[in-house]
């Protein structure tokens, strides 16, 4: 079983950035997936968690709005864009399966 989070990187405040996660070793579309994030000296938030038909989304109060989670079971990726990027947002990134697996993360930074 692998997750592998990809896309973030360096934005600035406003901007946008779509991070991706790559699944494999098990049976995508049958389990809800999520995003977690954790910024620096904080622990591990929720953000997001989408259905395993990719028909119901979830999301923390502070991102509802900006970003939007979804899926391409055909690929077995699962999607984050962020839009309206904020620099409390800076933090590492990780996708979660509702089987337990957890990916090694993707860091996003909100700067000017």
């Amino acid at each position: 079983v692998q997750l592998v989070e990809s896309g973030g990187g360096l934005v600035q405040p406003g901007g946008s950035l779509r991070l991706s996660c790559a699944a494999s070793g098990f049976t995508f579309d049958n389990y809800y997936m999520g995003w977690y994030r954790q910024a620096p000296g904080k622990g591990l938030e929720w953000v997001a968690e989408i259905n395993s038909g990719g028909d119901s989304t979830y999301y923390t109060d502070s991102v509802k709005g900006r970003f939007t989670a979804s899926r391409d079971n055909a690929k077995n990726t699962l999607y984050l864009q962020m839009n309206s990027l904020k620099p409390e947002d800076t933090a590492m990134y990780y996708c979660a399966a509702s089987q337990g697996s957890w990916g090694q993360g993707t860091q996003v930074t909100v700067s000017s």
